[in-house]
């Protein structure tokens, strides 16, 4: 059960699972690919370690954890692949997270779900379902997933069984911004809470485009036009809009932007980034934050050996601390307001 130290930095729920590691939609745009070949299907999280960690019982880079936050499933790879039909790893998950009602947010693009004995376990769980849909057109670039059709078609059925739906709409691409403007009241149409936009990022230079941190972007001020565009036509369907976009944060409804915020049970991360910059009245720390050997969730950021040495002996507050104290840092984050 990975705890990834810039997640925590930005993140509300930074506390992530996966059933599988890689994924056979094979999304073209999937950030994974950065990290290894999607294509490779192993086997991820066990069953037993999600229960541990519902029970209590934290390791090293969860210790900052001292009470039952939430965990994101489905971060790096889709728990209903088509590839669950064989392994059933999401569907004993599941089975875990009904019996103890453990607060999760779940993430997927496959109608799956809609299945039994999926379906009936879910009306069992304390989750929050997001289902990641953009347009119909960016169907041709997920050629292994349901289209956005059929995924409009499971949301509307699952939000009537869950305590929240959410339809995640990443990544959001500006060339294609009047046809994901125009699923907004089918969307609506639905049953869904609210609607969570994050911009595409590049790797590389792309046209129109520019760098931040180690990736291009949308320059600041477009996205931001756009971004109020998406927030009025949500709000004009009733809907909940979020900014996944760390830049742009404050301009969601909520700065929890997976939808959770106000969802009994679901108690986020206060002390991150996001809450020094847009809340500071709201950054509060735990008392397992201010002990000592609870920075190794940060580990991941530094080479090991270096974390080893100095991590181990600092705690999630004291290197957050750092952290908030890092202009450049920050100012990444933000943006410059200029672009």
């Amino acid at each position: 059960m990975p705890v990834c130290g810039s997640q925590c930095i930005f993140c509300d729920i930074p506390v992530r699972i996966d059933s599988y590691k890689g994924c056979s939609h094979a999304c073209k745009y999937c950030f994974v690919y950065r990290k290894y070949d999607i294509s490779k299907i192993k086997l991820g999280d066990s069953v037993q370690s999600i229960a541990n960690f519902i029970h209590g019982k934290r390791n090293a880079t969860t210790l900052w954890c001292d009470w039952n936050i939430p965990l994101h499933w489905g971060g790096m790879s889709d728990p209903f692949q088509p590839c669950e039909r064989k392994y059933k790893r999401s569907l004993e998950i599941l089975k875990v997270f009904a019996q103890y009602r453990y607060p999760f947010i779940v993430s997927t693009k496959s109608t799956l779900p809609l299945e039994e004995p999926y379906y009936s376990l879910l009306k069992k769980c304390n989750c929050v379902f997001q289902c990641s849909m953009v347009c119909p057109s960016l169907s041709k670039m997920e050629a292994g997933a349901p289209n956005f059709d059929e995924r409009l078609k499971m949301i509307e059925k699952i939000s009537k069984i869950v305590p929240r739906a959410i339809v995640r709409c990443q990544p959001y691409i500006m060339e294609l911004h009047k046809e994901i403007l125009d699923q907004i009241p089918r969307i609506a149409k639905a049953g869904v809470y609210g609607i969570t936009y994050e911009a595409i990022k590049m790797q590389k230079k792309t046209s129109g485009m520019i760098k931040n941190g180690s990736d291009y972007v949308y320059p600041l001020e477009i996205l931001k036009r756009k971004f109020y565009e998406l927030k009025q036509e949500c709000h004009k369907y009733g809907l909940a809009f979020f900014s996944g976009e760390n830049r742009l944060r404050h301009m969601g409804d909520s700065l929890t932007c997976c939808g959770c915020e106000g969802v009994p049970g679901f108690y986020a991360n206060k002390y991150n980034l996001n809450y020094y910059v847009h809340n500071p009245n709201q950054l509060i720390s735990t008392e397992a934050m201010t002990k000592k050997r609870t920075a190794l969730c940060f580990r991941s950021i530094e080479m090991e050996t270096y974390a080893d040495r100095v991590l181990g002996n600092s705690s999630f507050k004291e290197i957050m601390d750092i952290a908030f104290k890092d202009k450049k840092f920050v100012s990444d984050y933000i943006g410059d307001e200029k672009n």
